[in-house]
């Protein structure tokens, strides 16, 4: 039983439980292949339903739900968002495999607009639990895992289908099996004592030393994840059995806090933004973040315009298989580079942004599946290259608790923006344009994109080489006194 128990106080602990989760909550074989299941016979939907009714359901839910689910999650501590986010993905399931209606189908989008929005519980949860020198080692697992569990889940599905070892419904059953082990999972995983924002423990916070760029040191700020797991159960128990007076007391000591974190937050909001580069980096992740979810949104609505799934085999899953791999392994490689990033990133983001429109351009006017999804692949990796960097770039000088207000201001951005485009150009209450006009717009839209990043970029090279030459210059004179 202690070697038991120090396993459980140990970090390993919550980080494999947190990464068996992510792995089953990640495994959905049907979603690389739901445009053919909803206008298939099992549903008996047009691609006019799907595209211009259904599908926006998803963005303006996500839009709503992401401000109150972010605060909610530090508020009550991560875990329990983590079982609901999974209890959401069962409704999901549940609903699409039981109804058929186009109504029902709007709910189960809403139902995964608040699965997508609570997934800051599952890598916020590790930062209440994991000590700051261990944070990036579980963070990697985690994100691996569940790319593990994205790529797993596509290539199950095509090869269910192409053997045709299941029917849609059946797949469905099964991701709802695995949506169960998920959620037993998260039920083990232990209570965070402590949060980010709202209940950090302030006989620590206190402690801990900062640097004058603002940043933290770690092996001060270490010692904050220690409490959640390290406390002893008999002063659980005693903070059980306190008083009614004493609880008001904690509820009335809550509300203050809760008052006083959203009047920080707003500081740190305005502080972080004050800095020029990270304000033009976190408008490039806005806008590239927008036009990636609505492309991958949208993108099998367009596989099923050139080639529907009645006449021939569609391989869906295989590519997106293939899209994560390559992904991940240009996100890792782009590590390894040695770049001055604060100089030639904007250029980069301008000219990558560049090949990513031009990829939508040729998906969208070469009315060739296979053209379709080269050019997607190509396209998502991009964006994954991009997106390392300017986390990397944005990262870079923030403490934990400002990245992830930049995180999810970002985030929010990109939303309000997807949210505006939908309305406008998507649903059947604006334009209603259909799947080849939208992703002109989305190629133009990358294009706009690239052509300002790219000027940019080449102002930001043009002062910095001003700058290094009138340095020089300045050195000149010095050096002539040096030689007389």
């Amino acid at each position: 039983m202690e070697a038991v128990r120090r396993w459980q106080a140990d970090w390993r602990y919550p980080t494999t439980l947190l990464c068996i989760y992510g792995f089953f909550s990640t495994v959905k074989p049907l979603e690389p292949f739901l445009t053919p299941y909803l206008t298939g016979p099992d549903k008996n939907l047009t691609t006019e339903q799907v595209n211009n009714q259904i599908f926006p359901v998803w963005t303006y839910t996500y839009l709503c739900v992401l401000v109150p689910v972010f605060l909610l999650t530090d508020w009550l501590r991560y875990k329990p968002v983590v079982i609901f986010q999974c209890l959401s993905l069962f409704a999901t399931t549940a609903t699409l495999l039981w109804l058929r209606s186009v109504a029902a189908m709007q709910a189960m989008q809403f139902c995964y607009g608040v699965v997508t929005a609570s997934e800051v519980a599952y890598f916020s949860y590790i930062y209440s639990v994991v000590d700051l020198k261990r944070y990036r080692k579980a963070t990697s697992y985690c994100r691996s895992v569940q790319l593990l569990g994205y790529t797993v889940g596509s290539v199950l599905g095509q090869l269910l289908l192409s053997f045709q070892l299941m029917s849609y419904d059946n797949i469905l059953v099964l991701t709802l099996v695995l949506t169960s082990i998920a959620l037993l999972v998260a039920c083990l995983l232990p209570m965070p004592r402590q949060s980010m924002f709202f209940h950090r423990n302030k006989t620590v916070t206190e402690g801990i030393k900062t640097h004058g760029d603002g940043t933290v040191d770690s092996t001060e700020h270490s010692r904050r994840a220690k409490v959640s797991l390290e406390e002893p159960r008999d002063e659980m128990v005693d903070k059980e059995a306190e008083g009614v007076d004493e609880k008001n007391k904690d509820l009335e000591v809550g509300a203050r806090s809760c008052c006083q974190v959203l009047l920080q937050l707003w500081r740190d909001f305005l502080q972080c933004y004050s800095s020029r580069q990270l304000l033009y980096w976190s408008v490039w992740w806005a806008m590239a973040t927008c036009g990636y979810n609505q492309t991958a949104n949208y993108v099998q609505v367009l596989w099923e315009h050139v080639q529907p799934s009645q006449n021939g085999s569609i391989y869906n899953g295989g590519v997106e298989a293939v899209s994560n791999l390559l992904g991940a392994a240009t996100a890792y490689g782009i590590g390894f580079t040695e770049v001055r990033w604060d100089q030639w990133g904007e250029l980069a983001l301008g000219g990558f942004s560049g090949l990513g429109a031009a990829a939508l351009f040729l998906m969208t006017f070469i009315r060739n599946i296979w053209v379709c999804y080269a050019g997607y692949i190509v396209f998502k990796c991009l964006y994954m290259l991009l997106i390392t960097i300017a986390m990397y770039q944005i990262a870079a000088d923030l403490t934990m608790e400002r990245y992830a207000l930049v995180f999810g201001a970002n985030n929010f951005g990109a939303l309000a923006l997807q949210t505006i485009i939908t309305s406008v150009v998507v649903d059947s209450r604006g334009l209603g344009l259909g799947i080849i006009p939208q992703f002109t717009i989305y190629a133009s839209y990358f294009s706009l994109i690239a052509v300002v990043f790219s000027l940019r970029g080449l102002f930001t090279i043009w002062r910095s080489d001003k700058e290094s030459t009138a340095a020089v210059r300045n050195d000149r004179p010095d050096c002539d006194e040096h030689k007389l």
